[in-house]
C-alpha cells in the first residue's frame, strides 16, 4: 500500500466517512461501560466518600486535553515542516474537541473541589496550568480564522501549537514542582494506588473519550477539506444534479 495514499485530501474525505461512524459507535460502548463500572461497580472511597465518582469524567478529560493538544502542535509542525495541507486541516479539526474536553475537566473539578476543598476554584497551579490550556485552544482557534488566506492561518496557528506544547509538561509536573492544593497523580507508569474496578472505569472513559476525539476530528475535518476544496472538480462532482 502507498503510504501516500490517505495525503489526499479528496481520498482521506471518503475514508474518514467510511470510518468515523464506528469511532462514535466505540465511544457509545466503552463510555456505557465506563459509566457502569465507575458509577454502579466501584467501592466508595474510603475518605472522599461518593463525590470521588466525578473523576472517571474529570481524570479522562484533563488527559485528553493534553493528549488532543500534543496531537494538534505535531500536525501543526508536520504542516510547516512538509507544507501539508491535511495536517493542517487535522490541527484545525481536533482543536475544538481539545477546548471541549479541557473546560470538561475545569467544570468537573471545580464541581469536585467545592465538597472537598470548600471552594470551586483556587489559583492552583494544576487548575491554572490547565486554564492556560484552554486559552491556547481558544488562540489557535481564533488565530486559524482571523486571516483571509487559509494557509497563512493554519501557518500562524501551528506556530502558536508548537510554542504553546510547553505548557503541557507544567501541567502534568505541576504538582511535583510546587506546593500545590491538588492532589498528586494516582496512576503512574511505576504502577498505581487506585483499586482495580475504580482503574478500569477510569481507563473505559479514557479510551471512550479518545474513540470520541477521533470521530469527532474525522467529521470535523470532512468539512474542512469540502470548504477548502469547493472549487475542485471531485468536491462539484459530489453536488446533486
Amino acid at each position: 500500500m502507498n503510504p501516500f495514499y490517505l495525503s489526499s485530501p479528496s481520498t482521506f474525505f471518503h475514508f474518514a466517512g467510511r470510518v468515523a461512524p464506528w469511532f462514535f459507535g466505540l465511544a457509545a460502548v466503552l463510555g456505557a461501560a465506563g459509566l457502569y463500572v465507575g458509577l454502579v461497580l466501584a467501592p466508595t472511597d474510603a475518605t472522599q466518600g461518593e463525590v470521588y465518582r466525578v473523576i472517571f469524567i474529570h481524570v479522562a478529560a484533563a488527559w485528553m486535553s493534553m493528549f488532543i493538544y500534543f496531537v494538534m502542535a505535531c500536525y501543526g509542525a508536520m504542516a510547516l515542516t512538509f507544507n501539508s495541507r491535511l495536517s493542517a486541516m487535522m490541527a484545525r479539526a481536533l482543536a475544538p474537541t481539545g477546548a471541549m474536553f479541557t473546560f470538561v475537566a475545569l467544570w468537573t473539578g471545580a464541581f469536585w473541589g467545592r465538597p472537598t476543598w470548600g471552594t470551586y476554584w483556587v489559583w492552583d497551579a494544576r487548575i491554572t496550568s490547565e486554564l492556560v490550556l484552554l486559552f491556547l485552544y481558544f488562540g489557535f482557534i481564533a488565530l486559524a480564522n482571523a486571516f483571509e488566506d487559509p494557509r497563512r492561518g493554519d501557518k500562524a496557528a501551528s506556530l502558536l501549537a508548537i510554542v504553546g506544547i510547553v505548557n503541557l509538561p507544567i501541567i502534568y509536573f505541576s504538582v511535583q514542582w510546587w506546593n500545590t492544593l491538588h492532589q498528586g497523580s494516582s496512576v503512574k507508569l511505576t504502577g498505581t494506588s487506585m483499586h482495580v474496578t475504580m482503574l478500569t472505569g477510569m481507563l473505559l472513559m479514557v479510551f471512550s473519550f479518545w474513540m470520541y476525539a477521533i470521530g469527532a476530528a474525522l467529521t470535523r475535518v470532512r468539512s474542512i477539506i469540502l470548504e477548502r476544496e469547493r472549487r475542485t472538480r471531485w468536491v462539484r462532482a459530489l453536488r446533486p444534479a
